[in-house]
């Protein structure tokens, strides 16, 4: 055997073989070396709060950044959050600075002797995952996954790949996550890597990829696990958090639920709409905001909800449209969806005091003619505006036909309080809508029975006449 068969013989054996952490300043805990070797594509380390999730992350990326060309992404939802103390970025200044290893200060990325490179990233919006368009990496980690959407967490994966030859070839890929319980996705990472309770047998059910049968490993995280950290005082920190928040860093637990006006058991999933001619009534009620996504900011989205009841008075949400957007999108965003749902389909606005509101919803009017608009004022609040739809849904007439909105449109029902609730815009729609297709009466139907009118009239100054109705006291609006 000659000596370069040898070397590469050797070099191959060493690539397949389990290796700890490179540059890390300590020895991983037990369950953060479970994490770290798992040979999974996706596997998640999470749960309480002070379990070394973040060091977990950074163990993963270090692990082959002795390989040249190979690359690890580390991301956090906003830049702040990545470069606060104590974080990631920060932390990485700690292992890093001063053992022969560039920063760039630009790009936000480590490159090591080999060549290899850690880079940090965050998606603060949507849109920035296209940032990574055209990149190529063999370690991606996400730090707080429950604050990603899942298409965000989704779209990166598709970024995960490597060389069919050379010594990158030999890597694993690896997609690896930390979080604690909680979050806009708490819903979706829960059911992707959270495993359940066998009813009949009390076992565990892990998850795992139904296209490759892959498993997701979940790799709970104690606080009691890490020595890093004093324990004691982080404890006595916690207990000064509402209870479940509190039960969901001390103890990760992931059944907890905020709320408690809403559970998504109540509601029924259909994979189609009701068929047309059991049709009854159809609305598509709007709850407005205008405000644009910026950074430090977390606005009200504007949420457009289209109901249909049936003949078995069953309600049917068929669609759900929900962004931040600001005035002028919003108008946009609204007339194309009336084009696109039909005349035959009354939209419902939410009216806020003020002639300013009013002369909005009259512009809106104007663009849309020949269909129904009509102005709903907001009244009561958002729990006594809730309590219909939500006995309503309870009694099992509620059906959500299948669509990409359904996991954070009942995650925000389960989170909804009515007070403490930090966005409960897509509850205000759905409720809004509710009671429009329950109280409008003959106010969807079809504009030539209306009597007197080929088809109902709007006219500044002239709003009782040629079939004008009622609602809550408020004309409803047909525009010419």
């Amino acid at each position: 055997m000659t000596a370069a068969t040898e070397a590469a013989q050797k070099r191959a054996l060493d690539l397949l073989t389990p290796r700890p952490p490179l540059y890390c300043p300590h020895a991983p805990e037990v369950r953060q070396s479970v994490f770290i070797l798992l040979d999974e594509l996706e596997a998640l380390y999470g749960g309480a709060a002070g379990g070394g999730k973040s060091d977990a992350l950074l163990m993963g990326a270090s692990q082959w950044v002795d390989i040249p060309g190979y690359a690890a992404l580390l991301l956090r939802k906003t830049y702040s959050e990545l470069s606060l103390p104590g974080a990631l970025m920060s932390r990485s200044m700690e292992w890093y600075r001063g053992a022969g290893i560039d920063w760039n200060d630009g790009t936000h990325t480590w490159t090591f002797p080999s060549g290899a490179t850690i880079t940090f990233g965050h998606l603060q919006y949507t849109k920035d995952r296209y940032r990574y368009s055209s990149t190529e990496f063999q370690f991606i980690g996400f730090d707080e996954l429950t604050e990603f959407k899942e298409d965000e967490y989704t779209f990166l994966i598709s970024r995960c790949r490597r060389p069919a030859t050379g010594p990158l070839s030999q890597i694993p890929l690896r997609v690896r996550s930390g979080t604690n319980p909680g979050g806009i996705g708490h819903d979706w990472v829960k059911r992707r890597f959270i495993p359940e309770i066998d009813p009949a047998t009390g076992a565990k059910r892990f998850k795992y990829d139904a296209m490759t049968g892959q498993l997701r490993p979940f790799v709970p995280a104690r606080l009691k696990d890490n020595p890093h950290i004093d324990q004691a005082s982080y404890i006595n920190s916690l207990q000064h958090l509402d209870p479940i928040t509190r039960e969901r860093l001390l103890n990760g637990d992931w059944d907890i639920h905020v709320g408690g006006m809403f559970s998504r058991l109540w509601f029924k999933i259909a994979p189609v709409s009701p068929l047309t001619h059991t049709v009854l009534k159809r609305v598509r009620y709007w709850d407005l905001a205008s405000t644009e996504e910026s950074p430090g900011s977390d606005p009200d989205y504007t949420v457009g909800c289209r109901q249909e009841w049936d003949t078995n008075h069953d309600i049917y949400i068929t669609d759900l449209i929900r962004g931040r957007w600001g005035a002028m999108d919003v108008e946009a965003r609204i007339l194309q969806t009336a084009h696109a749902d039909g005349r035959h389909v009354p939209v419902y606005i939410e009216r806020e005091p003020g002639a300013s509101s009013k002369l909005w919803i009259d512009y809106l009017v104007r663009q849309l003619p020949g269909y129904v608009v009509i102005p709903i004022p907001s009244r009561g609040d958002k729990k006594e505006r809730a309590a219909p739809f939500a006995s309503y849904a309870q009694a099992g007439h509620v059906y959500l036909v299948e669509g990409p909105w359904l996991p954070e449109f009942l995650a925000e029902l389960e989170a909804f309080d009515g007070e403490t609730s930090p966005h409960d815009d897509q509850v205000d729609a759905a409720s809004g809508a509710f009671a429009a297709i329950t109280m409008a009466g003959a106010v969807a139907q079809s504009h030539s029975t209306i009597p007197g009118a080929r088809e109902p009239v709007y006219r500044k100054g002239d709003l009782v006449l040629r079939g004008e109705r009622y609602v809550d006291k408020e004309p409803i609006k047909y525009a010419r």
